[in-house]
């Protein structure tokens, strides 16, 4: 039968996970990247559970705790993907269509929400040194560790869903492996090792557009180009800068994953002596004649942290990167904003909001270098947003500070 937690939680049950098992109660540490607070009622599970049980109880909002094999448990969560996948569009056959692609946008989250919701239902216990009690359970410690930070004894077993885990997982493949960007080089030492929770620059054409546009001059009396990567996140922006031959450049972020992520990627191209990573929020101290940012593109409330990477709640930091550009910038210095146009095609910003926001702020535009997506949802016709994506054109704003901004 469910535990049911208590209808007003204490603090330490919105971390704490509490079921029952062979009649005792029983309470492990929460884990949710989300931020969600574990669920209320909780069954055990194993390889006789139906998938259609378990979907029908994932839906009612009962988490299912595995205790069967560890591989079973990853088909079950297929199943329930499957299940998922498919009551949606039944769903949406009732409801009006979309009219507009922001509708077709506001659905699409929804929907990815809600699976998101009945997926996270699925949950492993670890051990308190990250390890799965599980048969056929791989070892999940080195990812865990680099997720989560070493293993402390003193926290004793976790829980989190198996849907995490997985992508706990799969972080720690790509940081292993690393991603190749044509700008730095073909060799494997120029890769660039996303850490968890930190962006992966799988999309080239925004460092393709960094990595080709022309570079403003160094300051008068100055032989070397200073520049600032604001939210610099893996920190490929600001090698691919120093490739260039950017003599130094400040690569700033707030989040401690990118930090470390940005520091360990700079070490590995040997850029040290070219890029200091710090932390602030925006722009470091001084000048610089070139200032990049790559904000999150679309001007909504983030569902998680992992989130932070795309949607940029209000537009707050490209709020804040205008709003300080023309202060940090070098005499003749150039800001570039990369930003593309899939919040005007779904309709939360337009592009004359936009300028709007480069005048109010003293800024003019001294160029604008556009390019094409690349990535395979630009061509799937069968994805929700293919009209906006098809249409989509990321661009390098090259913004200059006016003599006399505007009040």
């Amino acid at each position: 039968m469910p535990l049911t937690s208590p209808a007003t939680p204490t603090d330490s049950s919105l971390h704490f996970l509490h079921w029952e098992e062979a009649g005792l109660p029983c309470s492990a540490l929460w884990r949710s990247e989300r931020g969600t607070a574990p669920p209320q009622r909780v069954v055990l599970a194993d390889d006789t559970t139906p998938a259609d049980s378990a979907f029908r109880m994932a839906c009612e909002g009962t988490a299912l705790l595995w205790r069967g094999d560890f591989q079973n448990a990853r088909h079950l969560l297929q199943a329930l993907a499957r299940r998922t996948d498919h009551v949606a569009p039944r769903k949406r056959k009732q409801a009006p269509p979309p009219v507009t692609l922001r509708d077709a946008f506001n659905a699409h989250r929804q929907a990815q929400a809600r699976r998101a919701r009945i997926l996270g239902m699925l949950l492993i216990e670890l051990d308190a040194d990250y390890g799965v009690a599980l048969r056929r359970a791989p070892d999940f410690k080195a990812a865990c560790s680099a997720a989560w930070g070493e293993a402390e004894p003193s926290t004793g077993k976790s829980v989190v869903s198996l849907r995490e885990l997985l992508g706990v997982h799969s972080a720690h493949e790509w940081q292993r492996v690393g991603v190749e960007i044509p700008a730095l080089g073909a060799a494997p030492e120029n890769r660039i090792h996303p850490h968890y929770g930190v962006f992966s620059p799988v999309r080239g054409e925004y460092i393709q557009l960094v990595a080709t546009a022309h570079l403003p001059k160094p300051p008068k009396g100055q032989s070397q180009l200073t520049a600032f990567d604001i939210g610099t996140g893996t920190g490929v922006l600001a090698a691919v800068l120093a490739r260039r031959g950017v003599g130094r450049i400040v690569a700033t972020d707030t989040d401690p994953r990118a930090l470390a992520c940005a520091r360990a990627n700079v070490a590995q191209l040997g850029l040290e002596e070219q890029v200091s990573v710090v932390e602030a929020d925006l722009f470091p101290d001084g000048l610089a004649s070139l200032i990049v940012c790559n904000p999150p593109w679309l001007p909504l409330r983030p569902g998680s942290a992992l989130e932070r990477a795309v949607y940029d709640e209000d537009g707050r930091m490209l709020l804040g990167f205008l709003a300080g550009l023309s202060a940090h910038l070098e005499p003749r210095g150039e800001g570039w904003l990369i930003m593309s146009n899939l919040a005007e095609l779904l309709g939360l910003r337009t592009r004359d909001e936009l300028l709007a926001l480069f005048e109010r702020h003293g800024l003019r535009v001294v160029s604008r270098i556009d390019a094409k997506p690349l990535h395979p949802k630009a061509d799937d016709a069968k994805d929700p947003l293919h009209q906006a994506r098809a249409k989509e054109v990321t661009s390098l704003w090259r913004l200059a500070a006016n003599t006399v901004p505007n009040s």
